[in-house]
């Protein structure tokens, strides 16, 4: 790639600088997509999103600066964020779609990030992601229709429902490679959405309706949520929640590919034969790499359950797995922070093209394959790893 030397690693002061105007820069833009009705509103803010993604390719160095400047000062990074987060509802107000629009897109960051360790870290592709959801709705919906479990309970016994399914599915999946790997975990996945479909506990194609809404310290999330004065729509009780369980993924996304098993999950990706004889267990690493994806997925699932208050096997179709394995593509495989963008920009973006109609699919399916081609790698590619202290 051309461009100009990349400049000197930044100070400070301008790494603090740059960290605020970067994130406060990316907050601006997604309420700017959010709050555009118009097409054209759209195109001309996904135009300078694409602009902004051909200088990155372009001058390599932006991309490095911009990364050094928000690691240098982690905390004022942290900090920035934690007040866009929670200062975001107050700026939307009352505008309840756009808070739908945020609360479905950060569990379906969840999920993608629970499947980057499969398909990102470890290269194995998984179609199932969409299943090991749908049975952690499933099951903390049963749970609390059938049995007066509390929210609370039922999401570490979803997860762990979740987590056995993901075993299942994964030891006999070891058999295969590639391909065939793949068909299987679509075959998995077809045979839980008929499953859900058919039996009458589950409520058949039907459902399940009048999932109760969780409380916390007496707080309804079906009321609205009062913050010094300030009275915010009910969805924003789901809107912190899913934040929370967004901060839990990325912290168990970072600590694990900072660990031995995301060092072992990478070394399965390079070059399996070469791990294996390095001494990894290859399929126990692998099936982890199952469970793990099933686990968060089963967090993500019990929370929308709760959050729509109905369920049915349509919201778990294979579809869904198809989507969440673009948003992991499209964002940048292995990287934590592409990932939450591919999310949350191909869980916007058919929203916000619903202003072309019938062309909605056709302009969608555009913007993705302009997107792979300014962005080959995803938006955010890969990085290679760093070994030993800063110099």
């Amino acid at each position: 790639m051309g461009g100009s030397a990349s400049p000197a690693a930044p100070g400070a002061t301008s790494a603090v600088a740059t960290s605020i105007l970067l994130q406060l820069g990316g907050a601006a833009l997604l309420y700017a997509i959010l709050k555009a009705e118009q097409g054209w509103q759209v195109l001309t803010l996904l135009g300078l999103l694409g602009f902004g993604f051909y200088l990155l390719e372009r001058f390599p160095w932006l991309s490095d600066f911009a990364t050094e400047s928000l690691a240098r000062v982690p905390v004022v990074t942290a900090a920035t964020a934690a007040v866009i987060v929670l200062g975001f509802p107050f700026v939307v107000g009352s505008n309840t779609y756009i808070l739908h629009l945020l609360i479905v897109a950060q569990l379906y960051a969840v999920l993608a990030l629970a499947l980057n360790f499969q398909l990102g870290s470890a290269n194995i592709p998984n179609f199932a992601t969409g299943a090991s959801y749908g049975i952690g709705a499933y099951v903390s919906a049963l749970l609390a229709l059938n049995f007066g479990v509390s929210f609370w309970l039922t999401l570490p016994i979803a997860a762990l429902a979740a987590t056995l399914f993901g075993f299942i599915i994964g030891i006999p999946s070891m058999r295969t490679r590639d391909t065939y790997l793949a068909l299987v975990t679509i075959a998995f996945g077809v045979v839980v959405h008929q499953l859900l479909n058919n039996f009458d506990w589950t409520g058949g194609p039907n459902g399940l309706v009048g999932i109760p809404a969780p409380s916390l310290f007496g707080h309804s999330f079906a009321d609205p949520l009062n913050v010094f004065g300030w009275k915010l729509p009910s969805q924003a009780n789901f809107y912190y929640l899913a934040a929370a369980l967004v901060v839990l993924a990325i912290v168990t996304a970072n600590r694990l590919h900072n660990s031995r098993i995301g060092l072992a999950w990478n070394a399965l990706r390079a070059d399996e034969i070469a791990a294996k004889a390095q001494g990894i267990n290859v399929a126990w690493y692998k099936v982890l790499a199952f469970a793990v994806d099933a686990f968060l997925a089963a967090f993500a699932g019990t929370i929308y359950a709760f959050y729509v208050s109905y369920i049915s096997p349509d919201n778990f179709t294979f579809l869904v797995s198809v989507t969440i394995m673009t948003m992991v593509i499209v964002g940048g495989m292995d990287n934590i922070f592409g990932v939450i963008v591919g999310a949350f920009l191909l869980t916007i973006l058919p929203e916000k093209l619903r202003a072309f109609s019938d062309y909605r699919l056709l302009f969608f399916g555009i913007v993705i394959i302009l997107f792979l081609m300014i962005r080959p790698q995803g938006l955010f590619p890969q990085r290679l790893r760093q070994y030993g202290g800063r110099k």
